[in-house]
């Protein structure tokens, strides 16, 4: 009997269904992972929040299912990597939806960047966020100490702005009816003010800028994954957001989960998010999910990017629209 012979006929070639069963289980897991249900530990949401990652897994199969030379498991693996790379092979090769060149003044440049409560250096924070380019920048975990120093590194760039609360948006546009978006979780009883909405008055027209940081989800033995006050403070922004009346709204904000988790429905399924690229923006350190977004409708997200880390635990990130 040759080596390949006896190859084809080792224990691990004769047992494709080895990988079989957990090839069709990631297949699945991506393909239909809204079925996961939510009513032990929020454990839907949770596969969610990591969604993308799912394609270790992927790789890991394919690596064993090319070492057992099996037809069968290569066959096999082969359907959970074609669900992800339909899901997000654009992420992996990310381009503008941009068809030739925009018109003067038909694009807006934007930032969102949780700067941090604890941030031991908001003036290099500042200064990186000022001279990114951005014509809009929206802030998060503004204290009464460090809002002094971004007031100062901004307004040279970006003269207008709006603050309330812990959240800010600075432009080089005017802006206009500034003013709080209600989006406190009913049990929060301490002072709490996290959302804003102010128009801003760009060459091509009006627009709605909402700034928002949703409460943070926690993972606990006890509970598993709690999102209650941040799916309680995405439905109440979503209210705002669909009782608009301006055409063209853009939201920026640390919304504490990712595109695809269901607890942000309410709003993805009213605003196009910008996806050009993972663009993981937490922990700064590591980056595992992107749960700092640019949303809009009327207009359309083109070219997406994360800046260089900043003394937050966030990544700053960034879009370019293309006003409709």
């Amino acid at each position: 009997m040759t080596r390949d012979a006896r190859r084809d006929t080792s224990p691990r070639a004769r047992k494709p269904w080895v990988l079989i069963s957990p090839a069709v289980l990631v297949a699945g897991l991506l393909a239909f992972h809204s079925a996961v249900p939510n009513a032990v530990g929020n454990v839907g949401s949770l596969l969610e929040t990591f969604l993308p990652w799912l394609g270790l897994v992927v790789v890991a199969l394919l690596v064993l299912a090319s070492s057992r030379r099996s037809a069968i498991a290569l066959t096999a693996v082969a359907l959970p990597a074609t669900v992800w790379v339909v899901m997000f092979g654009t992420s992996v090769f990310p381009g503008s939806v941009i068809a030739g060149g925009p018109e003067p003044g038909s694009t807006l440049t934007v930032l969102q960047h949780n700067v941090a409560d604890d941030n031991a250096d908001p003036g290099g924070t500042a200064r990186a966020l000022a001279g990114a380019g951005a014509d809009l920048i929206a802030l998060q975990e503004l204290t009464p100490q460090a809002l002094p120093v971004y007031e100062a590194a901004l307004a040279p760039e970006h003269p207008h702005r709006v603050v309330v609360g812990t959240v800010g948006l600075w432009s080089r546009h005017p802006l206009a009816d500034g003013r709080p978006v209600a989006i406190k979780p009913q049990d929060i009883t301490a002072d709490w003010n996290r959302g804003l909405r102010a128009t801003v008055r760009t060459p091509a027209g009006d627009i709605a800028a909402y700034v928002a940081h949703l409460p943070s989800v926690r993972l606990r033995p006890q509970d598993g994954f709690g999102t209650a006050w941040r799916d309680e403070s995405a439905a109440a922004l979503a209210t705002a957001v669909a009782a608009e009346k301006l055409e063209r709204i853009v939201l920026l904000g640390d919304l504490n989960g990712t595109v695809h988790d269901r607890g942000l429905s309410p709003l993805t399924s009213r605003l196009a998010p910008a996806l050009d690229g993972f663009g993981f923006t937490w922990p700064a350190a590591f980056p595992l999910a992107r749960i700092d977004h640019i949303m809009a409708r009327g207009a359309t997200p083109a070219t997406t990017w994360t800046l260089p880390a900043t003394g937050s635990d966030h990544l700053p990130t960034a879009a370019t629209l293309r006003l409709q």
